[in-house]
């Protein structure tokens, strides 16, 4: 009887940040910037290292595709924000809701997969240099580029198809920025062990596996690092290393934090927090991260303006 006088959802209602209106104005423009700076960011990114023959190695080719993840990344869910900022209250349908849910799957899967694979390039380049160059062939780079776009889509069809394979019963409101996982787990009803399971174990190959490889890839880089005899040369080698260690910390902690935790007895406030800083901040700096800790990218980015400038 009480199934029977359930309502099920068609339909969901984001209301993340409604709750105060006069702050909806000042959160748009401020989203706003943040976008258009990730877009020229990333964008800028691309096009430095499409210029410059000298950026034409494995690790600037993972990156360009890095910053092209982080493109279409924030670009799946920051303009939802800013429509759920101007309305007061976004709603979307059960389809809309499922492909937002998995185009964010799929390229945030990529993000990891590519900074597990910059992590083991930087390993190949720092711990066997000899061999860098027959290792890190064009082929050998198409090729993990191509796997990790295949398997962010297996992994992103699994878990959609296993996240809206629920039933969603009752209230259809949304305390979140987009349609994600967490607060979708909280509107289910029935049995949902099987796909809570599949959905889980997705998670865990998709974030620890790829930890596990930058680890791994570090702990040698850092062993090779400690063999060097001189201070400089430690530092010099270490430096190449920096920006990327620094966008790993800050991509993978949010992850960790909000998919790899017991979500009992959490606050959606924490969530929305936390959320906004992966899908929206981190987008925007990880242009700012290599750019500003690359002697190679400012270089090519200064030749490149002087160039603009001149012509």
């Amino acid at each position: 009887m009480a199934q029977a006088n359930l309502t099920f959802v068609t339909e969901f209602l984001l209301i993340a940040f409604t709750e105060h209106p006069e702050r909806a104005l000042p959160l748009f423009l401020l989203f706003l910037f943040i976008y258009l700076t990730t877009l020229l960011g990333n964008l800028g990114m691309i096009a430095v290292i499409r210029a410059d023959r000298r950026l034409h190695t494995p690790m600037y080719f993972l990156l360009s595709h890095l910053s092209f993840m982080d493109i279409c990344y924030s670009s799946v869910t920051v303009p939802q924000t800013m429509a759920v900022l101007l309305q007061h209250g976004a709603a979307l349908s059960y389809a809309r809701c499922a492909a937002q849910f998995f185009l964010f799957t799929f390229f945030g899967s990529i993000d990891c997969y590519l900074l597990a694979l910059m992590a083991y390039d930087r390993y190949v380049a720092v711990c066997q240099p000899l061999l860098y160059v027959s290792i890190m062939t064009q082929g050998t780079r198409l090729g993990f580029v191509a796997g990790a776009y295949l398997a962010g889509l297996s992994s992103a069809s699994v878990r959609t198809i296993s996240a809206f394979t629920l039933s969603f019963c009752g209230s259809n409101e949304i305390d979140f920025i987009f349609c994600d996982l967490p607060p979708l787990l909280k509107l289910t009803c029935g049995d949902s062990y099987t796909q809570e399971v599949v959905i889980i174990v997705f998670a865990i190959f998709v974030i620890p596996a790829c930890m596990v490889v930058i680890l791994v890839s570090y702990l040698f880089i850092v062993v090779a690092i400690m063999k060097i005899p001189s201070v400089g040369g430690r530092a010099k080698t270490f430096s190449t290393c920096a920006s990327h260690l620094t966008a790993v910390s800050l991509f993978f902690g949010t992850l960790i934090f909000m998919y790899l935790r017991d979500n009992s007895g959490q606050s959606s406030e924490k969530d929305r927090v936390v959320s906004v800083f992966y899908t929206t901040v981190i987008p925007m700096l990880n242009p700012l991260i290599y750019s500003l800790r690359n002697k190679e990218v400012k270089d090519a980015l200064r030749k490149m303006l002087n160039r603009a400038r001149l012509s």
